[in-house]
């Protein structure tokens, strides 16, 4: 099986996520309401990510569209998500987005992990050759970045959940932003609290893993947290702390995946992404590590096997397919 992002596989993701990322219904709401003034239509609330069936899912399908669109300018179905930016990406609708979410009840709407994949958005346009977009969203990437470094300083825990709450997770892309924007206050306020929260952590055993809705595995996106976050003079002896047994295949839940027994039901479905970003993130470790270092086979099979799991049901229902494509680059560009 060929595990790199070729150019007939970006070309399928495309399709699939230009396929929802405008798709309004079904779609599940996650404001407060304080009133009737409220309640109304997903386009209305965002006009922008009102696709994808939640805010979250759309900020990273237009994501996943940007990276593409970096890697595969000239592609057929460029031109479209051009379009789609154009007409979306545009001061009148980022004002929108932002009105919603400065109301004082949506004031913790999406954290942490909608607001780390809205930056991560904001670095993937930066990055294209065609600045209006990212100048477009600048007002709602603002607000996003002030709002991660306002909760930083009251956060005296991390969140070690496989889902939406993880805070290693939206560290690990609020990285990726604070660098590409040269926010070097940012870039140390995040490797500080990931310090805080997971220096002194070791021998985890990862026994809890996989749970039923999982998508990310607690052990390995706080491994490659620490990975994109401290220099690897410091990350090395960490990491051979934090799962010292590695070469030998241990824990063993990280070296099998997870089984999806039901793509229909959205919460197993996330086993499907559990199995993607294990492949991510054991992708990127191995690469941190010496060529001859021991863990790299083992680490690099596990990898594949999570692969071959997943990679193949992308699209098989909606519940994964309006959101796995973007896991899948993430492993696939590892």
């Amino acid at each position: 099986m060929q595990t790199g992002l070729t150019p007939d596989r970006a070309s399928r993701f495309a399709a699939l996520t230009l396929g929802h990322v405008t798709r309004e219904y079904p779609y599940l709401p996650g404001l407060v309401l304080t009133g009737p003034q409220d309640a109304r239509p997903p386009a209305a609330l965002h006009p922008i990510f009102h696709g994808s069936f939640d805010w979250h899912s759309c900020v990273h399908g237009y994501w996943l569209l940007a990276r593409l669109l970096a890697r595969e300018p000239a592609a057929p179905w460029a031109e479209s998500v051009r379009t789609l930016f154009d007409h979306s990406l545009v001061p009148a609708k980022v004002a929108g987005e932002c009105a919603t979410l400065s109301a004082p009840a949506a004031a913790r709407f999406e954290r942490p992990y909608g607001w780390a994949w809205l930056l991560k958005l904001a670095e993937a346009l930066a990055r294209l050759p065609e600045p209006r977009w990212a100048e477009a969203l600048a007002p709602l990437t603002a607000l996003i970045a002030a709002r991660v470094r306002e909760i930083l300083p009251v956060s005296p825990y991390p969140v070690r959940v496989g889902t939406h709450f993880n805070t290693a997770f939206a560290l690990r892309l609020a990285a990726d932003y604070a660098e590409g924007a040269g926010d070097s206050a940012l870039t140390g306020r995040l490797l500080a609290m990931a310090w805080a929260w997971y220096g002194a952590d070791a021998a985890c055993p990862a026994w809890g893993e996989p749970s039923g809705d999982d998508f990310l595995s607690s052990a390995l996106i706080e491994a490659e947290c620490m990975r994109r976050l401290l220099p690897p003079e410091r990350f090395l002896p960490w990491f051979a702390r934090f799962l010292p047994d590695l070469a030998a295949g241990q824990p063993e839940t990280l070296f099998r995946p997870a089984t999806v027994a039901d793509r229909g039901d959205g919460k197993i479905a996330h086993l499907d992404g559990l199995n993607l970003s294990r492949a991510w993130c054991l992708r990127a470790l191995a690469r941190a590590l010496p060529r001859d270092d021991p863990r790299v086979p083992p680490m690099r099979a596990a990898a594949e096997a999570h692969l071959a799991a997943s990679l193949p049901h992308l699209a098989d229902h909606y519940m994964g397919a309006h959101w796995l494509a973007s896991f899948a680059v993430l492993a696939l560009e590892a």
